[in-house]
């Protein structure tokens, strides 16, 4: 028997999937090196939340984000064709930022020691 919630496994199942569609079937020229990181599943399963990180400066984020937001429904109805569910999930992509919050976090700790020392 399977762990964990429906939901997660399912998210799982569509990160893997939605980076091999990125990595053969997209052929955008907007698209530049997309990483998916990870996916939130609703526990109803209609929606996706596909969280990125994109390399590059802040134009060429941008860019490849309007690239992905174009390809939603096309990647929604691959995903469709290739994982069985009652409805298919969806999807979404959003930049997964937790990188930089955590960056914030660490900064932001470093000064309340420093403080503390003086």
């Amino acid at each position: 028997m399977m762990t964990g919630k429906r939901s997660e496994r399912v998210g799982d199942l569509i990160s893997r999937e939605v980076s091999l569609i990125l990595e053969r079937e997209l052929k955008d020229p907007r698209l530049g090196f997309v990483t998916i990181t990870g996916t939130d599943v609703t526990d109803d399963l209609r929606s996706a939340r596909v969280y990125v990180t994109i390399l590059g400066d802040e134009s060429q984020v941008q860019e490849s984000l309007k690239g992905l937001k174009s390809a939603e429904g096309f990647v929604q109805h691959l995903i469709g064709e290739r994982i069985r569910l009652k409805y298919v999930p969806k999807i979404s992509f959003h930049i997964d930022d937790s990188d930089l919050r955590g960056a914030r976090i660490d900064q932001l700790l470093k000064e309340v020691m420093e403080e503390d020392l003086t």
